[in-house]
Parts: structure tokens; C-alpha cells; sequence
């Protein structure tokens, strides 16, 4: 038992210094922007270059770690994201800083591609709801006080310590990782370079096309790189049909209640990239809030997330997690709807506890959801479930955040009906994804 706690915080700790880098960056760009004297059109890529790293290499990582070990890939990417960090923090260059945080992302993946399949060994099967949903809660949070805490960091310091905070978490990770994280079977197949290839491609074209929409790019490139991405996905699904251990999951996506699932993940989390990347534009720019009031209205969200998420795990032993899931995204649907229909002057309270009923209905659809997935899946499995997890995370949060770039882009000069329109977009998302979650009561496992 104690080891088994030990080994859930490290991992807890390695996780949120992974998720929170990918937002506490990006509100700390227009500061990192004039400190290193760059366009507002180019400091996004310190950004883009984390979140390209992750999301390419998320799906290779999760294979590689079926052959090697998942605490190996664990403590690799942990070593690799605090070394970045540290190069991060000492860049003084913009070149260096985007190279820094492309390694960092690297890292990141090592961390965000196995962790659920640790988690399946660590937690014993009776206690794996509640371990899937104190991971949940961690993500979740995480995700959501990234703004909060680069405005309390850059309150005191400058824009270097956004990273370095990470170098003494990331030791202690490392050192809780090398002393508890469990030893797990290995494969004895041989990894495959390329599909590996096919699959960073796909994600990653798909990523940069989406992208060049979003920030105004040109149709005639944006485009054909789009396309590009479906041709190498098409290719690598044509490549892994009929594997027996494929890295593009497709075993797994024939699993009814784990491609429901997955569709319901992509779904929860577009609408909350939605959310969160137009709430700063109409909370400042539409309602006049200062940066630092804007973080603290959006606390409700994550707060109430970290309260759901447990509860959730433990009311899977009565409800089923089609219901469960179906049932918190109404309530953030509702929230979002909410959220669109705000007065011109909105008081903080009112916008508080709609923040809160969004953030309780993501916490208790986020549990039974992940729960599900990783259930479903053989255990020789667990390491393809997880990277599909942290995939289908990582692309509705994409879609979502080009999406309100489009959005805003096609709305210039409407502080408040931009961000409402995008709004509405993740109410209906939202309720997509209620949609599909139902439609699992009825799944074969």
C-alpha cells in the first residue's frame, strides 16, 4: 500500500508538470513575446513546437513502451521534459526557446503516453476507477489552472521561471519513479519505424494545416497540407489493418465501447478547448476583466472538476459509465449554454457558477469515460489504450483551439459575439458527445 501511494504521486506530479506546460506557456506569451522582442504572430510557435512534439509522437511512444517497458518510456520522458525545462528557462534566443520546448513536448509524450497504462498497473482492478479518477482530476486541473498560475508566477518573477519551477518537481518525480514505478511485461515484437513515420505525419501535417487555418494562413498551403496528413492516415491505417499489435490502435477502435468512448473523449474535449480559448477574449475583451480577474473567474471550473472526477470513480459500482458520461456533458453543455447567453455586464458570481456546472459535468463524465477505455482494452494491451487516450485528448483539444481561431477570425471586431458564437460551438459539441455516451449502454465490450 504505501508504495502503491507513492508511485500514484510521483506519477500525479510528472503528469501535471506535462499537461500544465501545454497552457501555462501559451498564457505567457505575450510577455516571453516583448522580453524576446517577437511578433505576436511568431511567438505562438513556442507553443505550437510543444504541443506538434506531443501529439506526433504520443502513438510510437505508447508502442515503443509495449516492447521496452512503460517505466522506462515513463522515466525517459521525465528526464528529457526537466532537462528541457532547464533549457527552456536559460534560452536567449527565440530559436533556442522553440527547439527547448519541441524537446520538452518530447518529454511530455514519454509521460502522457503511458501514464494510464501504469496506472492499470499500479492500482489493483477493484481500485482502478478510483485511480483512472484521481488521474483524471490531476489532467483535468492541471489543464484548467495553467492561465492562474503563469499570472501568480508573472505577478513575482519574470517569464524564465515559468519553466524552471519545473526542474526541482521534475527531480523529485524522478526520484519518487526510479524507487516505486512497477516493472511490466514486455513484447517481443519489433517496433515499427514506419508506421511510426506515417503516424507523426498524419498528426502532424493535420496539426500544421489546422493550424495555418486558424492564424489566418494561406488557403493554398493550409489545405493540401491537410490533405497530405489524410493521405499518410490512410496509408498507416492500410499499413496496420490486420496487425496482431498495431500502433495505430485499430484492434482496439473494433472494440465498440472503446471507439464510442473514444468518439466521446474527442467530442468533451473540443468543446472544452472551445471553451477555454474563447473565454479570455470575452471575459477581457468583451467584459473588461484584467488578466488576472479573468484566471480567477475560470477557477471555478477546475475546482469543481477536482471535486467530480473522485465522486465519479466511485459511483461507477452503481451507474454505468455510458449514463454517467451522458449525464455530465449535458451539465456542461448547460453551462456552456449558459455561458453564451451572459448579459453585457455580467456580475463574477454569475459567471462563476456557470464556470462550476461546466466543470462538474466534464469531472463526471472524464472517470467512467477514461475508465472504460482502458478497461476495455487486454491488458497486453494497456499501452495502446493509453496512448489513444492521451491522443483523442490531445485532438479535440486541437480541432478545438483552431476552430475558435477560425471562429474569431471570420468575426473581427466583435468582442462579445465571437466568443459567444464559439461558445455555442462547444455547447454543441458537448452534446455530441452526451450523445455518443449514451450509445454505449447499448455497446458490446
Amino acid at each position: 500500500m504505501p508504495r502503491r501511494h507513492w508511485a500514484t504521486a510521483g506519477m500525479a506530479l510528472g503528469i501535471t508538470m506535462a499537461v500544465i506546460d501545454g497552457t501555462i506557456g501559451t498564457a505567457a506569451l505575450p510577455t516571453i513575446g516583448r522580453a524576446l522582442n517577437v511578433a505576436p504572430a511568431d511567438i505562438i510557435w513556442a507553443t505550437n513546437a510543444y504541443q506538434l512534439a506531443v501529439t506526433v509522437s504520443l502513438l510510437p511512444l505508447a508502442a515503443l513502451g509495449e516492447i521496452v517497458g512503460y517505466r522506462r518510456i515513463y522515466l525517459s520522458g521525465l528526464v528529457l521534459f526537466t532537462l528541457a525545462s532547464i533549457a527552456c528557462a536559460t534560452a536567449g534566443s527565440f530559436d533556442w526557446l522553440v527547439a527547448a520546448r519541441a524537446a520538452q513536448g518530447f518529454g511530455a509524450a514519454g509521460l502522457m503516453s503511458v501514464n494510464s497504462a501504469l496506472i492499470r498497473f499500479i492500482q489493483p482492478r477493484a481500485r482502478l476507477a478510483r485511480g483512472l479518477g484521481l488521474n483524471a482530476m490531476v489532467v483535468s486541473t492541471a489543464a484548467a489552472a495553467g492561465p492562474t498560475v503563469a499570472g501568480l508566477i508573472l505577478g513575482v518573477a519574470d517569464w524564465p521561471w515559468i519553466f524552471a519551477v519545473n526542474v526541482p518537481l521534475g527531480v523529485v518525480a524522478l526520484a519518487l519513479g526510479l524507487r516505486v514505478l512497477p516493472q511490466t511485461p514486455r513484447g517481443r515484437h519489433r517496433f515499427d519505424w514506419i508506421s511510426a513515420l506515417l503516424s507523426a505525419a498524419t498528426f502532424g501535417l493535420l496539426i500544421l494545416g489546422l493550424d495555418g487555418l486558424a492564424h489566418g494562413g494561406a488557403w493554398m498551403t493550409a489545405l493540401p497540407t491537410v490533405a497530405a496528413g489524410l493521405a499518410a492516415g490512410a496509408w498507416l491505417v492500410r499499413r496496420q489493418t490486420g496487425r496482431p499489435r498495431p500502433l495505430l490502435p485499430l484492434d482496439l477502435l473494433g472494440i465498440p465501447v472503446f471507439a464510442l468512448s473514444i468518439g466521446t473523449s474527442i467530442c468533451s474535449f473540443m468543446a472544452q478547448a472551445l471553451a477555454f480559448s474563447a473565454l479570455p477574449f470575452l471575459l477581457q475583451t468583451g467584459f473588461g476583466f484584467s488578466v488576472f480577474q479573468a484566471g480567477l473567474l475560470t477557477t471555478p471550473w477546475f475546482l469543481a472538476t477536482a471535486v467530480a472526477a473522485p465522486l465519479s470513480g466511485r459511483l461507477m459500482d452503481r451507474f454505468p459509465a455510458g449514463l454517467l458520461g451522458g449525464v455530465g456533458l449535458v451539465l456542461m453543455a448547460t453551462g456552456l449554454a449558459l455561458l453564451a447567453l451572459l448579459p453585457t455586464h455580467p456580475q463574477a458570481v454569475d459567471i462563476a457558477w456557470r464556470m462550476a456546472l461546466c466543470g462538474f459535468g466534464f469531472g463526471l463524465f472524464q472517470t467512467p469515460n477514461n475508465r472504460t477505455m482502458v478497461g476495455a482494452a487486454p491488458p497486453e494491451r494497456a499501452g495502446g489504450a493509453s496512448g489513444m487516450l492521451a491522443t483523442a485528448r490531445l485532438l479535440g483539444q486541437t480541432t478545438g483551439a483552431a476552430l475558435v481561431g477560425l471562429i474569431l477570425g471570420w468575426m473581427p471586431g466583435m468582442p462579445i459575439v465571437g466568443p459567444t458564437t464559439a461558445l455555442t460551438f462547444a455547447c454543441g459539441m458537448a452534446a455530441l458527445g452526451a450523445v455518443v455516451s449514451v450509445l454505449r449502454l447499448r455497446a458490446r465490450s
